[in-house]
């Protein structure tokens, strides 16, 4: 419990810390300042900053994950992933303006990834497509892609759109494209 407490507690200090700091002026040394451990202590659970913010975004993307699986939606889970991206606005704007762009690079493109692939499957699967196995991967890698580059350019821009409005006109204007490119495959593979 106690070692629960002190990881969830360096975790939070450091998003405090990066909202308002760029993440190179963030010392492992003020982290332990701040939360009253020596920088052994901090050390005992990560191997240094980075891996810290690597294991908080894979921990987000599991739940992400899980969180599709409860609902079958590729926009809510998507709008999940913005609302993680919004509760820690200038914290992640910080991070993707830093050397650790490719990291949270990497946690938008693998959300994207889980999201529209198991998205395309699933489609497949319920109006029962017998799309071939790479269509349904170029497909999901296609919208992966699309959503990865659509986020990126939000983030770069300050998020100063509500992703919920764009999320959703982007559902209207393309819906229906997943199930006709799967029925195509279908198609050229009879």
């Amino acid at each position: 419990m106690a070692k629960q407490y002190t990881k969830e507690l360096i975790r939070n200090v450091f998003w405090q810390l990066a909202s308002k700091n760029k993440l190179k002026d963030i010392t492992v040394s003020e982290i332990a300042k701040v939360c009253e451990i020596n920088r052994n202590t901090f050390y005992y659970y990560y191997e240094d900053i980075y891996a810290l913010i690597k294991e908080i975004l894979n921990e987000e993307l599991e739940r992400i994950d899980i969180q599709f699986n409860e609902t079958l939606s590729w926009e809510e889970s998507f709008l999940e992933a913005s609302e993680f991206i919004l509760k820690n606005k200038k914290a992640v704007y910080n991070i993707f303006k830093s050397v650790e762009r490719k990291t949270m690079y990497d946690y938008i493109f693998n959300v994207s990834g889980i999201v529209m692939n198991k998205y395309v499957e699933s489609e497949s699967i319920r109006k029962s497509i017998k799309a071939s196995e790479d269509d349904k991967r170029l497909i999901g890698d296609f919208y992966q892609a699309a959503l990865t580059s659509f986020m990126l350019k939000w983030i770069d821009d300050g998020m100063l759109e509500e992703p919920n409005s764009i999320v959703y006109r982007i559902g209207c204007l393309f819906d229906g494209n997943i199930e006709k490119s799967l029925r195509k495959s279908e198609e050229l593979n009879n």
